[in-house]
């Protein structure tokens, strides 16, 4: 009953949230389900002990940013479903501060993907349709900045020419702009091309970011948990020595470490990289910044 219930409630969230936040809430509500059928307990109906009981549960089986979302995810839901929030009771904050002390509260960063390691991975980009594809993504995703569902979302129509003869991409939606008032987000000249050049191959309408098959013909457009996968592949056949796998959000602390580096003050680079909070900012560069 439970999973018919949030089908519908999901369902009248539809066009309110971006769709990768709708497939974050059914994704942790499916796990805070599974717990209340172990449990005996009824997940639009549970009490504050409860939430403290998961809380408990998940701290031994994930880290506690994890954790944490779950937690908003089962408040979001009750609350826009009109259902009472336990979520926000002293115990349920009790649990969570115990899980701080036990495991700390620190989340894992991506591994920076900086300009000398996009340079190692545009290397072993093939000629071949996948490798050109490869290597838009890999120029587009550091000079955007852009988090894997917008970097999937650009299409060619996004591509613009300012009045002063520079080049941008037209962001439409974010995830920190769900209205669609739109940015501007300058690009090189030399990535300009690239996806002109890009365009010229694959039709220039459409997402820029395409599905590649085994024989390289070209598809719809590239699913964003499909830009670990390739940036993965492409570390492989690097001689790259890096503390972990790369990942989507390594184009963002990458990027945000060089310009760092080239002494942009944090105002500039959060409005680069479209972070609304400065604690976001400083938590990827005071991770990396001596390295």
């Amino acid at each position: 009953m439970a999973a018919s219930l949030i089908d519908e409630i999901l369902v009248s969230f539809e066009g309110a949230f971006a769709e990768a936040t709708l497939k974050a809430y059914r994704c942790d509500f499916v796990v805070y389900n599974q717990w209340c059928e172990q449990n005996a307990v009824l997940p639009f109906a549970a009490r504050p002990e409860d939430i403290a009981s998961f809380v408990d549960y998940m701290a031994q089986r994930s880290s506690p940013a994890t954790a944490r979302r779950r937690i908003r995810t089962i408040s979001n839901i009750l609350l826009l479903s009109d259902h009472p929030d336990p979520t926000r009771n002293y115990l349920v904050t009790l649990a969570i501060r115990r899980m701080h002390r036990r495991y700390g509260r620190a989340q894992k960063q991506a591994v920076p993907l900086t300009k000398d390691v996009l340079e190692a991975l545009l290397a072993v980009c093939g000629r071949d349709t996948c490798g050109q594809r490869d290597a838009v993504m890999l120029q587009l995703g550091y000079e955007t900045m852009r988090r894997r569902s917008e970097l999937c979302r650009f299409k060619f129509d996004d591509m613009l020419m300012v009045p002063n003869g520079k080049t941008a991409m037209q962001l439409r939606f974010s995830k920190t702009d769900q209205w669609g008032f739109g940015k501007l987000i300058p690009i090189s000249r030399a990535l300009f091309d690239q996806l002109l050049a890009w365009g010229e191959f694959v039709g220039c309408e459409g997402y820029i970011l395409r599905k590649v098959g085994r024989y390289g013909n070209v598809g719809k457009s590239l699913d964003p948990s499909s830009i670990n996968r390739r940036l993965r592949a492409l570390q492989a056949k690097t001689d790259l020595e890096l503390s972990d796998m790369l990942s989507g959000q390594s184009f963002r602390v990458g990027a945000a470490l060089d310009l760092l580096y080239a002494g942009e003050s944090l105002e500039r680079i959060m409005l680069r990289g479209g972070w609304r909070r400065e604690s976001s900012v400083i938590s990827y560069l005071r991770e990396w910044q001596d390295f």
